[in-house]
């Protein structure tokens, strides 16, 4: 995708409050998440802080000289994508003991790039759920205050997790051992790094209940905290308005999660059908992130980028049962939001999984839900992002074609809007 002839400069404009104006964008159709519906020629309102002031009919409205127009004729407008599974500061051409080979600051560096490689592809919110040195922190600040563009940023912080569990550090001998940040045993513990997480700026906690692929020494379907630990950790974030997600590949790990209150359910690789109907019926809302996409680039490429055997056999085993257990659990009413573990694959590559949902049995709608409306809702965001409704953020993506009919044109954005900004794409505003 082309991106606009922008400067530096003027890039970081574009997101400074300075830059503010009324803004018009029109289009040939637009889909509404929330019912379902397209709608034919809408003329999306912008006000000076961002947010929609009205939708109405293009071929009826008038707008006032001052009012910045931008025509997208011939396209279809979504909402803002939003990504509820990424790491920023993790490039997925840096794999296993390769990392060793640069210094610590260089992650945080290349976090710049990969934030704008994801609104590039349309994603204009992400939740970034862990980070080395708060990454993601420091990174949201720069975007939010114009020294970087991005998209919005739920960041998280250090992921929590057990000793010698898939949130430690268990590439090294201990000799080489420094103290990980996030890593705790018991429930005590765990509240207090909830507590400090939060204290730094988290706005989401990140625990791993089970082990991981891309850890050393962890299988995926091993359980490493236990249900009390991960209900201290539930409690005590939702006592301070936090949402938690819990990376669970294994069966156990995940009903343990899900009875504990968390609110996502990461990656959800070996779930049972116990586990299924648990998340199904539970009365807090339960929702799964299952990164169904991303296999197929760790499988052509992780060897050249440095992954070791043992990672590159676990994504082996268990990436075809992850995509039918999504199948399953879609079709026995488990709400579902799209999440795709950018970091394992290159960040403007998110897109790619909307087809692979499809494949494996969710309608287009469904799976754009996923990335909007039910993405927002399970941030707890729905009067900021999701939709493109009066009171949101003026988040849109342009596509061409209609991706009710075939998904994939979501991954050839033709423009995309941040509050009512054109951010990337190959049409220019027009006054």
């Amino acid at each position: 995708m082309k991106r606009l002839a922008f400067t530096a400069a003027a890039a970081a404009l574009l997101t400074s409050p300075a830059a503010a104006e009324k803004v018009v964008v029109t289009a040939d159709r637009m889909l509404d998440v929330q019912t379902g519906r397209m709608v034919d020629y809408p003329a999306i309102f912008v006000g000076d802080d961002g947010r929609i002031t009205a939708v109405a009919d293009a071929r009826t409205v008038r707008w006032s000289s001052d009012v910045r127009h931008i025509a997208l004729s011939g396209k279809t407008l979504v909402p803002g994508l939003i990504d509820m599974h990424v790491h920023l500061d993790s490039p997925a051409d840096i794999g296993g003991y390769r990392g060793l080979e640069y210094t610590d600051s260089f992650f945080g560096m290349t976090a710049v790039k990969n934030a704008r490689d994801m609104l590039d592809a349309g994603f204009t919110t992400v939740r970034n759920v862990g980070s080395s040195h708060r990454n993601d922190i420091g990174l949201k600040q720069a975007i939010d205050g114009g020294y970087a563009v991005g998209p919005r940023i739920v960041p998280a912080g250090y992921s929590l997790g057990a000793t010698g569990g898939h949130c430690d550090s268990t590439y090294l001998p201990p000799s080489l051992e420094t103290p990980q940040e996030g890593v705790s045993d018991g429930p005590q513990a765990f509240r207090s790094n909830v507590r400090r997480q939060r204290k730094y700026g988290a706005e989401v906690i990140k625990v791993c209940a089970t082990g991981g692929v891309f850890s050393r020494n962890t299988e995926p379907g091993q359980q490493q905290m236990s249900e009390e630990e991960l209900r201290a950790v539930a409690e005590e974030a939702h006592q301070w308005g936090l949402r938690v997600a819990a990376h669970a590949h294994g069966a156990d790990g995940i009903k343990a999660a899900v009875r504990a209150g968390i609110d996502t359910i990461e990656h959800a690789s070996l779930v049972d059908d116990e586990g299924i109907k648990l998340c199904a019926a539970r009365a807090r809302p339960c929702w799964f992130s299952m990164d169904i996409y991303n296999t197929d680039y760790t499988q052509a490429e992780g060897k050249k980028n440095g992954i070791l055997e043992d990672n590159l056999r676990k994504d082996r085993e268990i990436g075809e049962i992850q995509r039918q257990n999504f199948g399953k659990a879609y079709r026995a009413g488990v709400k579902m939001v799209f999440g795709s573990d950018a970091g394992v694959m290159p960040h403007g590559l998110g897109a790619r999984q909307f087809a692979v949902m499809v494949r494996y049995g969710m309608p287009p709608l469904e799976a754009i839900r996923a990335a909007t409306r039910n993405a927002a809702q399970a941030l707890g965001r729905e009067k900021d992002v999701g939709a493109i409704a009066v009171g949101r953020f003026g988040d849109m993506v342009a596509v061409s074609g209609d991706p009710l009919a075939d998904v994939r044109v979501l991954e050839r954005p033709a423009a995309v809007i941040k509050g009512g900004r054109v951010i990337a794409g190959e049409i220019p505003p027009k006054g």
